[in-house]
C-alpha cells in the first residue's frame, strides 16, 4: 500500500490545510502548515497530492496508516475470489454418478464459483460426440434456474466443455426452491394421515 508523503517529504509551496479536528484551515504556505502540525505535535500528511493546491491534513500518521491498512484488510476479506471448478463426465455417465456430480456443481455455484463441465471421449467414443452434447444439454437444462451458460459447448480434440456462472440472485432462488420443496413435503405428509 503506497504511503502518503509526510512532513518534510511534501514539496508543494502552498497547501490546502485541514486541521486535526477535520475542519478546513485554508490555503497556507508549506512552512506555515508544517509549523501548525509541529505545534499540535502531529504530522503533516499529504492526503490528495493531485489537487491544486495539494490537500494536507494534520494528524497522527502512524494511527492514520494503521487504520488505513486495517480497512484495506477488511475489504480484502470481504472480496470473494471467483474460482473455476471443473467437473468431468464421460459420454455414458450413469444416472447416479450424473446426479452426484450435478449436486457438487450446485454446491460450487452456491459458493459463487464458476463451474466448467467437461466430457472426455476415449477411443471409439470419439465417433459418438452427440452423446457428449446430450450430457452437456442435460446439465444446462437442470441448472438453468440457478446458472447462466458463459458459452456454448466447445470441442477441443477429445473433449467437449461448457462453463457456467451462478446467477446473481442464486441465494434467493435456492432459498425459494428449498422452501417450496419443504412445503410440498409438509402438505404431502398431511394428506397421508387418516
Amino acid at each position: 500500500m503506497p504511503k502518503e508523503r509526510i512532513n518534510h517529504q511534501i514539496t508543494a509551496e502552498k497547501v490546502r490545510l485541514i486541521g486535526p479536528d477535520g475542519k478546513q484551515v485554508g490555503v497556507v504556505s508549506l512552512r506555515e502548515a508544517q509549523r501548525y502540525a509541529d505545534e499540535a505535535e502531529l504530522d503533516l500528511v499529504e492526503i490528495s497530492p493531485t489537487a491544486d493546491p495539494p490537500v494536507c491534513r494534520v494528524l497522527d500518521f502512524s494511527k492514520y496508516y494503521f487504520q488505513k491498512e486495517k480497512r484495506a484488510r477488511e475489504a480484502k476479506k470481504k472480496q470473494h475470489e471467483v474460482e473455476v471448478k471443473e467437473i468431468k463426465f464421460g459420454p455414458n455417465t450413469e444416472e447416479h454418478d450424473y446426479n452426484f456430480k450435478k449436486n457438487n456443481a450446485i454446491k460450487f455455484l452456491r459458493q459463487h464459483n464458476k463451474v466448467k463441465f467437461t466430457v472426455r471421449f476415449r477411443g471409439r467414443q470419439m465417433a459418438h460426440k452427440e452423446l457428449g452434447y446430450r450430457v452437456l444439454d442435460k446439465i444446462k437444462e437442470d441448472l438453468a434456474l440457478i446458472a447462466d451458460v458463459d458459452h456454448e459447448p466447445v470441442s477441443d480434440r477429445n473433449m467437449l466443455s461448457i462453463t457456467v456462472s451462478p446467477k446473481k440472485d442464486i441465494d434467493r432462488i435456492l432459498a425459494e426452491t428449498t422452501l417450496s420443496q419443504q412445503e410440498k413435503t409438509d402438505t404431502g405428509s398431511d394428506t397421508e394421515k387418516p
